[in-house]
């Protein structure tokens, strides 16, 4: 069941073998609490959730904040994102939508099991289910068939309850046609932007520079530093106890042919002229006519590489026209099946395909093959020997990993397994200075964990480590004398900043009171300008990509031509006037619509599954304990 795939989820292989195996219920990692593993945090109707699973889920999103945001994840951000909070919801959602489908007596049956597990590209060869292969895989994740099963089951009886909530949504033509015209809709603008650079020869006294330096001495606080302790398990180490036998590697060979065979290929130029699929009959026969004429010239032993310089309408035009070397699946049907039937030589009458028509010249063909056992024995060995001396490595990671959860010390650990812990300095969040291949990845783990904490199983490219925060230094507010130059620098553009809004303040309240735009901007020095016309989502023409600038645009019109306010922007603040709004023509509607209409139906399907799920856990029983909702 669940709790056998998040008991195995910690391992390498499972990271590359079943990232699109399991739906719903996949969670990296092993909590690194040591207390309290199985009790009880939160009560679902009547199920349960311990802390073990809550810890896991935890480590999961954490692991995934961690590479989403790298060394720019501060303590302060970590808190914002509420991961505990998150984590318990998504366990929570879990359990409710297994229980919603065990009520409506959904089922998974044998026979859609197995036709889930057979479409598994992990567990093919040569596109075809191996059980071999199959069974090979689960033995080493140490799944047996019927746990992974159980496992495979949910996930599906959970896809089942979401396309059952979801199937029924549906988008009308009037609702598509509604977001063409709002998002094609177009306006423009007349606008003056004031420039907080435009104010110069400022100057603080020195009260005013140590007021903003009190007022914002929070932002001059040196980085946070900390010392770690960790151990190990390099894979290099472990290549020279990996062993391989003539017949393992046979039989990798043999097992994995498909990996060794390469199907053939053909190198060739072509030259395009374009026609589109839809074209009426006067212009596909004037292209091909045109394309003839050009197969007249190359038949005749002009250059061909130069005749696709000089008439090619296709992206390879400036280099001949030359593909390079393809497979046939890599090309359209007609020009794959042309060129595919030709030899090395051969220029082709022309070929019809989607984009127009073509004449193809193949400078090479190139036959199926596939390696041979000797000369692939060394890159089968070499493979092996890295998948082989990763796993070893996971092993000594993993048992030193569950002694860190039976309460034992890195340094007990490291003895009882003739290992050494390593030390590093006080580090930032850049890493470590020296030692450690993956400087950031490292400090993002540390400096992630409690003071003592030692981390799960992490893979810093070249091994797998146990890392613990072994010393923690918060940053420092330093005197202002050391930091005075830059101080100085941020109050002049604090002081800019405030010019230049109080004038475009001053300037929009003029326009206001009656006078024109260019009676305004010309009491403050400006001159208006207008934009082009534009949509919601574009870059606005003149200004750039502004959201807040055209969001506001778009909530004005000739009833109310003045926003509310000043808007400020990457070069500004800037005082804007509607001109005028259009209305998109309809005739692209038709051309769009299955697109649009696809995309809000994958949005309503978001919108009404979250609904369902909100109005299910409004209506559970739910209860949490008191120190979990705390630490939420």
């Amino acid at each position: 069941m669940l709790s056998l795939m998040r008991k195995h989820a910690g391992t390498w292989i499972i990271k590359v073998i079943l990232g699109a195996i399991v739906v719903v219920f996949v969670f990296w990692g092993v909590g690194s609490w040591t207390t309290e593993r199985l009790s009880r945090i939160a009560k679902v109707n009547d199920d349960w959730i311990t802390v073990d699973e809550y810890r896991t889920t935890y480590n999961n999103l954490l692991e995934q904040v961690r590479r989403t945001f790298g060394n720019t994840l501060t303590d302060e951000l970590l808190r914002s994102l509420q991961l505990k909070k998150r984590a318990l919801d998504q366990l929570i959602d879990n359990v409710l939508m297994l229980q919603t489908a065990e009520k409506l007596n959904l089922r998974v049956s044998d026979e859609e099991l197995a036709r889930s597990i057979r479409s598994i590209d992990a567990f093919q060869t040569a596109g075809a289910f191996d059980g071999r292969r199959y069974r090979n895989l689960l033995d080493r994740l140490k799944l047996t068939p019927e746990a992974f099963e159980d496992i495979q089951r949910d996930s599906l009886l959970a896809e089942k309850l979401r396309s059952l909530i979801t199937d029924t949504v549906k988008v009308s033509d009037e609702e598509a046609r509604e977001w063409y015209q709002w998002t094609n809709s177009t306006v423009s603008l007349d606008y003056a932007v004031v420039d907080p650079n435009r104010y110069t020869d400022l100057v603080p006294t020195d009260e005013g520079l140590l007021e903003f330096f009190e007022e914002n001495k929070e932002s001059y606080k040196t980085e946070p530093q900390l010392k770690a302790r960790y151990i190990a398990f390099k894979f290099e180490a472990y290549r020279s106890q990996v062993n391989l036998s003539e017949d393992e590697l046979r039989d990798y060979y043999e097992t994995n042919l498909e990996d060794f065979k390469s199907p053939k290929t053909v190198e060739a130029r072509h030259i395009l002229i374009k026609v589109a699929q839809d074209a009426d009959a006067d212009e596909v026969a004037a292209a091909k006519a045109k394309i003839e004429n050009i197969l007249k010239m190359a038949k005749a032993g002009q250059d061909f590489a130069e005749l696709a310089k000089q008439h090619s309408e296709g992206p390879t035009k400036d280099k001949g026209g030359y593909l390079g070397t393809f497979r046939q699946e890599s090309m359209v049907k007609p020009f794959a099946d042309k060129a595919f039937s030709m030899n090395a030589g051969e220029i082709s009458e022309p070929v019809r395909t989607r984009f127009g028509w073509h004449i193809i010249k193949v400078e090479a063909v190139n036959p199926a093959s596939t390696k041979s056992f000797d000369d692939a024995k060394s890159e089968i060995q070499e493979k092996l020997l890295n998948e082989y001396s990763r796993a070893l490595a996971y092993e000594d990671a993993e048992a030193a990993n569950d002694a860190s959860y039976a309460g034992d010390t890195l340094d007990a650990i490291a003895e009882q397994r003739n290992l050494q812990v390593l030390e590093t300095d006080f580090f930032t969040r850049q890493g470590p200075a020296e030692g450690i291949a993956n400087r950031e990845q490292f400090a993002t783990i540390a400096f992630g964990l409690a003071e003592n904490e030692i981390s799960d199983i992490q893979d810093l490219g070249d091994g797998y480590y146990l890392i613990q925060a072994s010393e923690k230094a918060p940053g420092q507010i330093p005197e202002l004398e050391t930091v005075k130059e830059k101080v100085k620098q941020e109050w002049i553009k604090k002081e800019q900043d405030q010019l230049a809004r109080e004038d475009a303040k001053n300037l929009l309240a003029e326009m206001k009171n009656g006078l024109t735009f260019e009676e305004a901007a010309k009491k403050f020095g400006l001159t208006p300008k207008n934009t082009a016309f534009f949509k919601r989502n574009d870059s606005i023409p003149d200004i750039g990509f502004e959201p807040e600038i055209s969001r506001v645009a778009f909530m004005l019109s000739e009833e109310e031509k003045l926003p509310a306010d000043a808007i400020k922007g990457q070069k500004g603040y800037y005082v804007i006037r509607f001109k005028e709004r259009k209305k998109p023509a309809l005739d692209g509607l038709e051309t769009e619509k299955a697109t649009i209409k696809q995309q809000l139906l994958q949005q309503k399907k978001i919108r009404t599954f979250e609904a369902w799920l909100s109005d299910t856990r409004n209506k559970a029983n739910i209860s949490i304990a008191e120190r979990f909702q705390q630490e939420g």
